[in-house]
């Protein structure tokens, strides 16, 4: 039967890239093309879908097992149990961000974002990166906001100038950043030393949480410090995107700003 590639038009996801149809979906894995997520009907075992689940596993792709009824309702078409959107950029791989930055003479800087799902957030924090000219965000394959058009909108386009990656394990991806060199540091409010007393000059790599959920206690056992930011008002913490603003120019300032010329 045959599948098709279609531009879908929603109220809330304008121009969004939909595919439908499992050998579509399988042949745009194939092809490297990002996929944003995959949603795949409950019950299904034919050999095409267990084709797909294996390139899903391989290549670390978020996925959702839907009824039927939810896939209906993303597209009328014949989607034979499957249907993917396709993401607006290219995701990064992390070892070649990190060798890139040292090969440059770079000390590396990147942003670990544990389950920051807001839209706003991320993307406001994505714009603070690009200015600031951070290595990459790291975000987690599940539990993250979507990198989706409101998301590019969220940054004003700044998604498309930074690198990002996407990690299956993030326990893993610290052991990696530390054997690779670069200090961990969860930004929080119970962190136990102050921002402004901590050394930001060397290889670096912040772990930022949602407010209300925070960072997950099995990354905190990770890092190498835990900063906070003072408060001296009646409100115990900032919004994250500002959280995320001020940790990264902190670091700009001891780093870079002692040589910056205009």
């Amino acid at each position: 039967m045959e599948s098709h590639v279609k531009r879908n038009f929603q109220k809330k996801t304008t121009h969004t890239d939909l595919i439908y149809g499992t050998r579509a979906i399988i042949e745009t894995i194939l092809a490297g093309k990002p996929i944003q997520k995959i949603f795949i009907q409950k019950g299904i075992t034919n050999t095409l879908h267990k084709e797909l689940t294996t390139l899903i596993a391989k290549y670390q792709i978020p996925y959702s097992k839907a009824p039927i009824e939810k896939l209906n309702k993303i597209t009328r078409k014949n989607h034979q149990g499957a249907v993917a959107f396709l993401s607006p950029i290219a995701f990064s791989r992390l070892s070649h961000v990190i060798q890139k930055s040292y090969e440059n003479g770079k000390t590396p800087f990147v942003l670990i974002l544990d389950q920051i799902t807001d839209i706003r957030n991320f993307g406001a924090i994505a714009r603070t990166a690009v200015c600031a000219h951070i290595d990459a965000l790291i975000i987690p394959t599940t539990g993250s906001a979507t990198i989706s058009e409101d998301a590019m909108k969220a940054s004003v386009g700044a998604l498309a100038h930074l690198p990002v990656c996407r990690e299956a394990n993030l326990k893993e991806t610290i052991k990696y950043l530390k054997e690779s060199g670069l200090q961990i540091i969860a930004c929080h409010e119970k962190g136990t030393c102050v921002l402004y007393e901590t050394n930001l000059s060397q290889p670096l790599a912040i772990i930022l949480g949602a407010e209300d959920k925070g960072i997950g206690a099995a990354y905190l056992r990770l890092v190498d410090k835990s900063v906070k930011i003072p408060m001296f008002g009646p409100i115990a913490s900032l919004n994250v995107s500002v959280a995320a603003a001020i940790i990264i120019y902190e670091s700009m300032r001891q780093c870079r700003l002692p040589n910056y010329k205009l």
